[in-house]
């Protein structure tokens, strides 16, 4: 109940997105990842003092989801790190397919649709990333000169695309504040970065992409299968201002 009511209600995005990731963790659990898979291993974590004042976070993390809320006097001030990968890319639960990942795979693949030769090249990268560079691991190591295609170049059209994908990390969390967030990041689109590398269908394994912003850094990777054969996901939605918070731990 506390992460539903933390999670946005767009539809595959927020708590349904939560709720599908676990169960791709259970069919992880039952098609021959073993007891390390698998919903139960995920759990809910408070930090620093727990109450209406002050600040606070609430994190909901384990193998392929991490949910951060920072609070402070009652208020959400931030809602990154958030992290969302997916093993298999689809699978079936009582009866239903799901793609918990599609929709922000797609979304990355339509701005490259979008995109002329020549801004293809400048938004190419020639480094080859087999992972995320601010994944759960790396916490406050932000480049310091961002890299690739600006913004402020694109058509109306083109930059509607990157704000579709920004949408699909924001809408995450509740509807209110994902309003908010949004609405910042959008008004610092000319200013914010697209870079990929690998191939533009961002479906083979060492695609890559990255939205990088005065506030928004969104990464996305395509890796190899670690339970299944074939290729995962791996994705992270962070604020170079605040991050857990402003705290910068």
């Amino acid at each position: 109940a506390i992460i539903e009511e933390m999670s946005g209600t767009t539809t595959n995005e927020g708590w349904e997105e939560v709720q599908q990731l676990w169960l791709a963790d259970d069919y992880l659990y039952a098609n021959g990842g073993g007891s390390t898979y698998g919903a139960g291993n995920y759990y809910l974590a408070f930090f620093f003092f727990f109450s209406t004042l002050g600040t606070f976070e609430i994190m909901m993390t384990g193998h392929h989801k991490t949910v951060a809320n920072t609070y402070k006097n009652g208020a959400l001030v931030a809602a990154t790190p958030h992290f969302a990968a997916v093993e298999p890319l689809s699978f079936s639960a009582s009866g239903t397919t799901y793609a918990p990942i599609n929709q922000e795979q797609a979304a990355f693949a339509a701005i490259l649709a979008g995109l002329s030769s020549t801004e293809l090249a400048s938004a190419k990268s020639s480094s080859t990333f087999t992972d995320l560079v601010l994944g759960p691991n790396n916490n406050w190591a932000f480049p310091t000169t961002s890299a690739g295609l600006k913004c402020s170049s694109l058509t109306a059209a083109q930059k509607q695309l990157v704000l579709n994908a920004i949408k699909t990390y924001v809408y995450d969390i509740d509807d209110a504040n994902a309003a908010s967030i949004f609405a910042t990041y959008s008004s610092e689109i000319d200013n914010t970065y697209i870079l990929y590398s690998g191939t533009t269908g961002m479906s083979t394994k060492n695609d890559y992409f990255r939205i990088d912003g005065p506030h928004v850094w969104i990464e996305f990777t395509v890796q190899g299968g670690i339970v299944l054969s074939g290729v995962h996901y791996h994705s992270v939605w962070r604020d170079r201002v605040n991050d857990y918070g402003g705290t910068k731990s």
